[in-house]
C-alpha cells in the first residue's frame, strides 16, 4: 500500500490531459535577486528584479535593481538551471533597461528631490560591466525602449508629482519630457539629444506631462503613455509629435470597489473609471497594447488595443479581472483602489501566434492572450507569476518568457524578490490546478484551509478569516484537471454571514451537514469552538472549547477536524502552555457524551520558526495529518503527511498524563510543490481522502495579501 503512494503521481502530473492538443507555457525555474548579492555581502538587505531585458544571443538576462542601486545578471545559458551573473552597481537608482547586442541601456535617477529631478542615461557592456557612455537627461528618467534598427534610444522623463504636496494634485512643475538619443556603432551618443515637448497635449494637467512607458515600432514610431494625464501620444523618430489622443475611460460593471475588507462580492459599478495606462507595447506598426494600472484618478482593472489613430480596436473591461478571480488571484485588500492593477505589457510571437502578455501587479499572474484577431482576443492562459510582476522579456527565439517580481518580504521574513522563466512547450498546462470558471455565478475564492472528501467524491474546503466577512465552504470537483470550484456556500448565523470565525478544519457529520473547526483568537474575541453547520451554511450548535484547554490554550489552535463515529478529533497547531517541547495535542470530543478528552502528537523540531499539524482526516485503519514548518522558500523543511495507527487514538480526559501516539511518513511534500518550479510555498493546509483512497492536497495563498497568489491542489495517489 505504501509502495503505490509513495510512487504516485508528482505535482507536475496535474495539469495532464489525455492529449497535448497545443502549444502552452509553463514554468521551468525561478531565480531569486539575492543570489546575485557577493560573499561577504550584507544578504538581508532588500533587493528588488523591476524591468528586465535580454541579451541578443538571449543567454543573459539584465534586470533593474533600485533599492541595491545596482544592474542585475542572470545566466541562463540552461534556463531550467539559472545562475546568478552578478551586479553591476550604478551611481543611482535604475529605472529601466534596454539591451541592444551585449549594451545594456539603462536609466538612473539621481534626483535630489521632487523639483530638480536629475538623472542619466548610460550605455553598459552587459557580460564586462564596463561603462561605455553616459549621458545627462533632461529630468528623472522612467521606461526606455529602443528603435528596432537600433538607431535610437528613448527614455520617458517622468519628472513623477509628490503624492505628499497638495494630496498629490498635478500639475507640479517641472514637466516631463520626452528624450531621445543616438547610436552609433552600437553605442550611445549625447551630441544631438533631443528632448520633446509633451506639454498642451493632455486634458489632465496639459502643463504636466508625466510620460511613463515608451515603445517603439517598426517604423521608428515611439508611443508614450502620460499615465496621470490620462493620454496617449505616437512620436516620430525626430521627436515630432504625429498623433495624440485622450486614453478615454471605461463603465466596469461586476467588481468589489469598496473598502469591503475580508469579502469577495462582486456586484458594484464604475461608470466613466479613466484608463490611466502604464506600460505600453507595440502590437505591430498600427497597433498597441496597455495595460490600464491607473495611479492618479483611474485604473480601469483591464487593457486595451488601440490604433495608433486613436480608436479601440478592444477593451477587456472586466473580463481580466474575472479572470484571475475564478483562479483565486483577486487582491481584495485592493478592491477599493485598482483591483488586479494590470501594470506591464509584453507582445511576441511564439511559432506563428501572435501573443499578448498581460501582467498583474496585484493578482502576481500574467494572462497570456492569442491576438491573431485583435477585434477579438483570446485568453489562453493565466500563469502565476511570483510577486508584483513589474516586468516581462519574451524570447521567442528560446521559446521563453520571463517574468521579474520586484517585492521582496525580507522585513517579513518572507520570499524573496524573484525573477521567473516560462517555456513554450507542447504540453499540457501545469497551472492553474483549482478554478471557479464553469460556475453558474463568479465566484471569487482564497485562503483555503481545512478539506473533506465526500460519498460522492466532491471535496469540500472552507477559506480562513482572511475573509472575515464571508465565511465560506467550497464545492470542489476533483476529477477535472483543474480542479474545479462548483459551488460557494456562505456560512450564516441568524441569516447573516457569521462574524467571529477563522475555519480551519472541516468534516461531515454524517447527517448531510458539516462539523467545522474555527481557530481561536481571544485577543480578537474569536472564541476557541467547534460548529455543527447544516448543508445551507447555517450554523446550529456551536460547543465552545473546555475550561481546561482554555486554561492553556495559546493563539495557534485548531487546525483540522475529523469524524470517527461519534468522536470528533481536532488538531491543534502547536504546543500549548502544558505541552513538552516538540508535541501538541490531538484533541477529542464525543457529540453524545459530550466528554472531550486528548493525545500528544510527537513533531519534529524546528530547524527555524516553528513546526506544527494544519490538517487531520481519518480513514480505515489510519489518521493522516499535515506536519509542516513556517518556513518558505530554501528554508522550508517540513511539508509531510504523517499517518497515525487508529489504535494509538485512544484518549485521556484532559489535564493529567496524555499518551503520545507513534506516527510514519506518507509522504515529503517538498518534491511535490517545488516541481511547480517556483518556491516552496509555506502553508500546507489541506487534506482529504476520496472513497477510493485518493488523496488530495492543497495549500493557502493568504489571499494573494504578501503571497504569489499561487493554490497548488494536487493528487498524490491511492493511500489505500
Amino acid at each position: 500500500m505504501m509502495h503505490r503512494l509513495l510512487m504516485a503521481c508528482s505535482a507536475l502530473a496535474l495539469g495532464a490531459g489525455a492529449a497535448h492538443a497545443e502549444m502552452n507555457f509553463n514554468r521551468i525555474s525561478a531565480f531569486s535577486t539575492v543570489e546575485n548579492m557577493a560573499a561577504g555581502e550584507d544578504h538581508e538587505r532588500e533587493s528588488s528584479a523591476e524591468i528586465i531585458d535580454v541579451t541578443a544571443d538571449g543567454m543573459m538576462l539584465v534586470y533593474t535593481d533600485s533599492p541595491l542601486e545596482v544592474l542585475g545578471r542572470i545566466d541562463i545559458t540552461d534556463p531550467h538551471a539559472p545562475k546568478p551573473a552578478g551586479n553591476i552597481a550604478l551611481p543611482g537608482e535604475p529605472t529601466s533597461v534596454a539591451v541592444l547586442g551585449d549594451v545594456a541601456f539603462v536609466g538612473v535617477n539621481t534626483s535630489p528631490d521632487f523639483v530638480s529631478p536629475s538623472g542619466m542615461l548610460k550605455a553598459i557592456h552587459v557580460k564586462s560591466g564596463e561603462e561605455l557612455a553616459s549621458c545627462a537627461t533632461s529630468g528623472q528618467p522612467d521606461s526606455i525602449a529602443l528603435s528596432k534598427d537600433g538607431s535610437f534610444v528613448v527614455v520617458a522623463i517622468e519628472n513623477e508629482r509628490d503624492e505628499d504636496l497638495n494630496d498629490g494634485i498635478i500639475p507640479q512643475a517641472p514637466a516631463g519630457t520626452l528624450d531621445m538619443f543616438r547610436i552609433t556603432d552600437g553605442n550611445l551618443t549625447c551630441d544631438g539629444h533631443v528632448a520633446a515637448d509633451m506639454t498642451g497635449l493632455a486634458d489632465v494637467a496639459p502643463t504636466d506631462p508625466e510620460p511613463e512607458f515608451v515603445d517603439v515600432n517598426g517604423l521608428g514610431e515611439t508611443v508614450v503613455t502620460m499615465q496621470e494625464n490620462n493620454h496617449l501620444a505616437v512620436v516620430d523618430a525626430q521627436g515630432h509629435v504625429i498623433n495624440h489622443f485622450s486614453a478615454g475611460a471605461v463603465d466596469l460593471t461586476g467588481i468589489d470597489a469598496t473598502d469591503e475588507r475580508g469579502a469577495l462580492r462582486f456586484t458594484e459599478t464604475q461608470e466613466g473609471r479613466k484608463r490611466e495606462p502604464d506600460a505600453v507595447k507595440w502590437i505591430d506598426d498600427n497597433h498597441f497594447a496597455t495595460a490600464n494600472e491607473g495611479d492618479y484618478e483611474g485604473g480601469s482593472r483591464g487593457w486595451t488595443i488601440f490604433n495608433k489613430n486613436g480608436t479601440v480596436v478592444y477593451e477587456s473591461g472586466t473580463s481580466f479581472e474575472h479572470a484571475l478571480i475564478q483562479i483565486g488571484h483577486y487582491p481584495d485588500k485592493r478592491s477599493d483602489s485598482k483591483g488586479v492593477e494590470p501594470e506591464s505589457i509584453e507582445t511576441a510571437t511564439f511559432g506563428d501566434t501572435p501573443y499578448v502578455f498581460v501582467g498583474s501587479e496585484r493578482g502576481s499572474a500574467v494572462g497570456v492572450y492569442d491576438v491573431t484577431d485583435l477585434a477579438n482576443p483570446v485568453l489562453k492562459q493565466i500563469l502565476a507569476s511570483g510577486i508584483g510582476p513589474e516586468g516581462y522579456v519574451a524570447i521567442p527565439e528560446r521559446n521563453l518568457l520571463v517574468s521579474a517580481n520586484e517585492v521582496d518580504l525580507i522585513e517579513d521574513g518572507g520570499i524573496r524578490s524573484h525573477v521567473m522563466l516560462f517555456e513554450y512547450q507542447d504540453a499540457a498546462p501545469v497551472y492553474p490546478t483549482l478554478t471557479s470558471a464553469g460556475a453558474e455565478t463568479l465566484i471569487g475564492w482564497g485562503a483555503l484551509s481545512g478539506m473533506v472528501a465526500d460519498e460522492n467524491g466532491l471535496i469540500y474546503a472552507v477559506n480562513d478569516s482572511f475573509y472575515g466577512y464571508q465565511p465560506t465552504i467550497f464545492t470542489i470537483d476533483p476529477s477535472t484537471k483543474p480542479a474545479r470550484i462548483t459551488a460557494a456556500t456562505e456560512v450564516t448565523r441568524a441569516g447573516f454571514p457569521a462574524q467571529k470565525l477563522d475555519m480551519e478544519g472541516i468534516t461531515l457529520d454524517g447527517k448531510g451537514g458539516f462539523w467545522i473547526a474555527s481557530e481561536g483568537r481571544p485577543d480578537r474575541l474569536v472564541p476557541h469552538a467547534i460548529y455543527n453547520v447544516n448543508a445551507k451554511g447555517q450554523i446550529k450548535k456551536e460547543i465552545p472549547f473546555p475550561a481546561e484547554l482554555l486554561d492553556v490554550s495559546k493563539r495557534w489552535a485548531s487546525e483540522g477536524i475529523t469524524r470517527v463515529g461519534d468522536t470528533l478529533w481536532i488538531a491543534i497547531q502547536r504546543q500549548w502552555k502544558n505541552d513538552p517541547e516538540n508535541t501538541v495535542k490531538l484533541v477529542s470530543y464525543n457529540i453524545e457524551t459530550e466528554e472531550w478528552g486528548a493525545v500528544r502528537y510527537p513533531t519534529n523540531a524546528a530547524e527555524k520558526g516553528w513546526v506544527g499539524l494544519s490538517e487531520i482526516v481519518a480513514d480505515g485503519d489510519w489518521f493522516y495529518v499535515i506536519e509542516r514548518d513556517n518556513q518558505i522558500g530554501a528554508n522550508a523543511a517540513v511539508k509531510s503527511v504523517y499517518r497515525i495507527p487508529a489504535t494509538d487514538m485512544v484518549a485521556a480526559p484532559l489535564g493529567g498524563d496524555l499518551p503520545t501516539v507513534s506516527k510514519e511518513l506518507v509522504r515529503d511534500l517538498i518534491p511535490d510543490l517545488a516541481a511547480y518550479n517556483g518556491y516552496v510555498v509555506d502553508k500546507v493546509e489541506g487534506l482529504a481522502i476520496t472513497p477510493a483512497g485518493e488523496m488530495f492536497v492543497s495549500t493557502d495563498n493568504d489571499g494573494v495579501d504578501d503571497s504569489s497568489g499561487e493554490t497548488f491542489f494536487w493528487s498524490i495517489g491511492a493511500v489505500r
